[in-house]
Order: structure tokens, then C-alpha cells, then sequence
């Protein structure tokens, strides 16, 4: 099959092409849909980010108390978790 086809007189049909009407609910409910999957993967962004950024805070955190104080290392990341504002576990 040839990638290009002529097209002749008699192929073309004068029929009028036809368009769909789109109502306004269906694009309201796009809309609405899109936005309210966007402000999902927008929430659920910002809380992974947060998560990553208070695990590797809290490690760093774990990591200068086992070098200060190795023998009341929990004692010290306690301390200074409720010191910054955190909540004890």
C-alpha cells in the first residue's frame, strides 16, 4: 500500500462535515474534575515533601546525639526533638 493515496473527484463526498456541540456541563466537569485531581497530586507533593524533610532531620538530629552523648543518645534526640517545637514519642 502506498503511503500516499491520490484522491480523485469521485472519492470526495459534499456532504457537510459535521460538528458535536459540547455542553457546558460536560466541560464544567472536566474542569472540575481536573482541578480536584490536581489539588490531590498537589497535597499529597506537599506531605511527601514534608515527610522526607522531618525523617531526615530527625536522622541528622540522631547522628549529632550518638557522636555527642553515645550512651544517652535517645535521651539527647528526645530532648532536643521537644526543644524545637516536636512532639515527644
Amino acid at each position: 500500500m502506498p503511503a500516499v493515496r491520490i484522491v480523485t473527484q469521485e472519492d470526495v463526498s459534499l456532504e457537510p462535515a459535521t460538528t458535536v456541540k459540547t455542553s457546558a456541563t460536560s466541560v464544567w466537569t472536566y474542569l472540575g474534575v481536573t482541578l480536584i485531581l490536581l489539588a490531590v497530586i498537589g497535597t499529597w507533593l506537599v506531605w511527601f515533601s514534608a515527610f522526607v524533610q522531618k525523617s531526615l532531620q530527625e536522622d541528622d538530629i540522631r547522628a549529632a546525639c550518638r557522636r555527642a552523648m553515645p550512651d544517652t543518645a535517645e535521651r539527647c534526640f528526645d530532648t532536643v526533638v521537644i526543644q524545637r517545637g516536636g512532639v515527644r514519642r
